[in-house]
């Protein structure tokens, strides 16, 4: 098995994974980083005020840069 490294990126800021994970596919790893990418946004959207978000996963092995993920939103409130 392969590992993988999720580096998460929140805006301009970037976290580096250090450990990483072992996959065997390259679809598993997608399914990892999807569900990653779900619950960062879930918890981003519950602390968010009236601002946009951008968020992603940047997935890379040994060898380098392998898949990215995206996620962009925004809250655009009208009434209080």
């Amino acid at each position: 098995m392969r590992r993988y490294y999720f580096d998460i990126r929140e805006g301009d800021e970037i976290f580096p994974d250090e450990e990483g994970l072992e996959f065997s596919t390259i679809e598993k790893v997608q399914e990892e980083a999807a569900r990653s990418l779900a619950d960062m946004a879930r918890d981003a959207v519950r602390a968010l005020g009236g601002d946009s978000q951008k968020l992603s996963i940047e997935v890379r092995d040994e060898s380098g840069p392998v898949l990215q993920l995206k996620f962009t939103f925004a809250v655009e409130r009208r009434r209080h």
